[in-house]
């Protein structure tokens, strides 16, 4: 028995750990080309929502005949259509941040809250309420055994993790990338061009973030819940720092949330203490073992430093 809850315990908390990796490899993308990206939040948020409503609109002309009919492809057309939509996102930070070089910081805030407006109209004049879209009936299918039976986008999220180091530290893209969020003027002494760079990182990290959101639309989910990261954007940024901007840094940071998020659900959601203080727990417990345990984290010198040619 004993056995069982110990697995149960490591599935969940593998299953909460996917979305926060997503967003923070996302991030590290944006960060090491020398731009804070405080939007994960939102860009999770945007994925979640085209990732619901894409869903819901291709499978829909085969489910209003047949409501348990199989549209396998439905769900992969909405995780596409979100990265889609979170690179869209992605860009805009960019664009205000790189070519009209306005505060990082104020940007990303910008689009958390319209992260809170948007799916609001949206929603409300898609199926009449402001708080939930439609119930998918064709959602991401589950991969493996068991207990261990998740989404495919938690095994593509762990997969992830070397994939991203090995572009960072050992490509020529990565090291160009590193370099502009470290020493820019050196980088577009030698050629390489920063605002590009810049640019590609920023919309990687806004298509990573979107798969994140899309985890928690399609995945675990089956439809789009208001504010459904419930922070996770910003934990992510948290694991990126804890995590030294490196990938398995983060994944060490992301990892120790999702334990505490799994431990929320084995507390029972309030029945062993008040439900504030459970829901609050994964937030706390991770930002006192992190800060009490990681070390000083130096961030890429240029981060939140608009670049100005010459």
């Amino acid at each position: 028995m004993e056995s069982v809850v110990l697995l149960t315990l490591i599935a969940s908390a593998l299953r909460a750990t996917a979305p926060l990796l997503f967003a923070a490899l996302g991030g590290l993308f944006s960060e090491r080309s020398g731009v804070v990206n405080i939007a994960l939040e939102g860009i999770m948020i945007f994925g979640a929502l085209a990732a619901a409503l894409v869903t819901y609109y291709v499978e829909l002309p085969f489910v209003r005949d047949d409501p348990s009919a199989v549209v396998w492809y439905a769900p992969w057309v909405g995780v596409l259509a979100a990265m889609v939509v979170g690179g869209m996102v992605g860009g805009i930070h960019a664009l205000v941040s790189i070519r009209y070089k306005a505060d990082q910081i104020i940007s990303g805030v910008a689009i958390n809250l319209m992260a809170i407006g948007v799916p609001a109209v949206l929603l409300t004049g898609l199926f009449g309420n402001s708080s939930t879209s439609a119930t998918i009936t064709n959602r991401l299918p589950r991969w493996g055994d068991g207990i261990f039976t998740f989404s495919p986008l938690v095994f593509i999220a762990f997969a992830l993790v070397p994939v991203v180091w090995f572009v960072v530290f050992r490509t020529p893209f990565g090291l160009r990338l590193r370099a502009v969020g470290e020493h820019p003027h050196a980088a577009d002494s030698v050629g390489i061009s920063v605002t590009r760079m810049r640019y590609a990182g920023v919309i990687l990290s806004g298509v990573l973030a979107a798969l994140g959101g899309a985890h928690l639309s399609i995945g675990s989910f089956n439809q789009f819940i208001t504010e459904m990261s419930g922070g996770r954007g910003y934990i992510a940024l948290a694991a990126l720092i804890f995590g030294k901007w490196h990938p398995f840094g983060l994944l060490g940071a992301a990892l120790l949330f999702g334990a505490f998020k799994a431990l929320e659900t084995q507390l029972g959601g309030g029945q062993l203490l008040p439900p504030t203080v459970v829901q609050s727990l994964p937030f706390i417990l991770t930002m006192i073992v992190l800060a009490g345990f990681v070390g000083r984290s130096v961030a890429p010198k240029a981060i939140g430093k608009p670049f100005e040619k010459g």
